[in-house]
Parts: C-alpha cells; structure tokens; sequence
C-alpha cells in the first residue's frame, strides 16, 4: 500500500512538472473532493459502466488568487493500451463550487467547453476497467488564463495548451474492479 502511494506521488509530481506547475497543491492550496467517495476509495457502481455511468458529485475549495479558469481531467493509468481518459472539461469558471451528480455542463455555463474522452466522445464515461482494480484520478488544475483551445479538444490538446499557465493542482483518487457477471 505504501508503495501505491509512492507511485501515486511520483506519477502526480511528474505529471505536474511536465504542465509546469506556478504553485504546488500543499496543505492550505487548491483542494477537491467528493461526497461519493473518499480518496483512495471505491468509486460506487452508480458511477460506473455497471451502474448508471454517470459523473459524481464533486466538490472543490480554496481556488488559488490569480486563478482565471480550472480544468478537469479523470483518467486511468492502469488502462491496458495506455492512460485512458474518461472525461475531460476545460473553461471551468473559478467561481463555481463544484459540479453536481449527473452534470451536463452545457447545463451550467455554456462557457464550460466540454473535450473529448478516450472514446472519442465528449461528457464523462465512468470506470469500466476489462480486468483487475483499476485507479482513477480525478485532477483538477487552477490556471492563470481561460485557455483558447477549441471545442472537444483532447486530454493532450488541453495538458499541451495548459502549460506554463497551472497554477496549482488537486487529485482525488478512486479505484474500481468491474464486477464479475
């Protein structure tokens, strides 16, 4: 277990010198979480392939000042063929709290620009790993400007456009195991 949250560290302070990270999400910075699921818990079935595949409710706090915009990315590493991206949504305005259970973001602001997932569609696609328990983080990025990438850009668009320009970030984690039929 100690060695996961290495690797998890290790991964996540790669990740962030690879964006260029201004600030570091320390004690007191930038945080996320949800009411579904603690970090480094079980995400429920409710928001996997097996259950309703649709997006938790997650919660945010203590936007950094200076920050302009956030950007959302889940994504699983363990993916067979490589990270998976399971949703991707960029244009956050840093007033907004947090997003509901089910959201549509068109549905909140139609400034929210929606990308596209590693299905090659837009909105959120919940676990659904073929084998094994899979982790899926959740990493939400304060940035310094709204970032001018177009409509259902791609996770490799935005973490492209996003460098240079993250301020701090969070992770939440969740793991999942689909279950056997």
């Amino acid at each position: 277990m100690r060695a996961m949250r290495g690797i998890a560290y290790l991964a996540a302070t790669v990740g962030s010198l690879a964006l260029g990270v201004i600030g570091t999400a320390s004690a007191g910075s930038l945080n996320l979480s949800s009411e579904a699921f603690a970090h480094g818990g079980t995400v429920p079935t409710r928001y996997t392939c097996d259950g309703c595949d649709i997006s938790p409710p997650l919660a945010w706090s203590d936007i950094p000042s200076g920050t302009r915009s956030l950007a959302l990315i889940v994504s699983d590493p363990d993916a067979p063929r490589g990270t998976w991206y399971h949703w991707v949504l960029y244009a956050i305005p840093p007033t907004l709290p947090g997003l509901p259970e089910n959201v549509d973001p068109r549905e909140l602001s139609a400034a929210i620009h929606d990308g596209m997932n590693s299905w090659k569609r837009s909105g959120y696609g919940g676990p659904c790993p073929p084998t094994g328990r899979h982790r899926y983080f959740f990493h939400l990025y304060a940035l310094d400007r709204l970032l001018e990438v177009p409509q259902q850009s791609s996770a490799t668009e935005l973490r492209r456009a996003m460098q240079g320009h993250v301020i701090s970030e969070a992770a939440l984690l969740g793991t999942y195991a689909k279950r056997s039929r």
